[in-house]
């Protein structure tokens, strides 16, 4: 019995690996087009895990992910954004810029 567990825990520990592979590889292709539509520059192309958790959608148990990221403005300086995650879905952006107008 103790030997069933041991197998289903590391199928769920490989599953979590490879389920969080694929959420960064998202939040990668998220950042990198919003920060062209934005025409801001994506630094280090690359996002960092911020927080971890459980949240609970109608769909069930969802894993809840913040990365952070950089980005700049004009080559000048670094400012950073963010992003959730809910399952492999996008729940929240922010680049803490102020909103644009949609007309300039």
């Amino acid at each position: 019995m103790s030997n069933l567990f041991a197998i289903f825990l590391l199928l769920l520990l490989g599953w979590f690996w490879l389920d969080s592979l694929r959420a960064r590889e998202i939040a990668i292709a998220i950042c990198q087009a919003a920060c062209s539509q934005r025409q801001l520059q994506f630094l280090d192309q690359a996002v960092a895990l911020r927080r971890l958790g459980l949240s609970w959608q109608s769909q069930g148990l969802r894993i809840r992910r913040v990365f952070r990221f950089d980005f700049s403005e004009e080559g000048v300086g670094r400012q950073s954004g963010y992003l959730v995650l809910r399952g492999l879905d996008l729940e929240e952006l922010s680049f803490g810029l102020p909103s644009q107008p949609e007309d300039a």
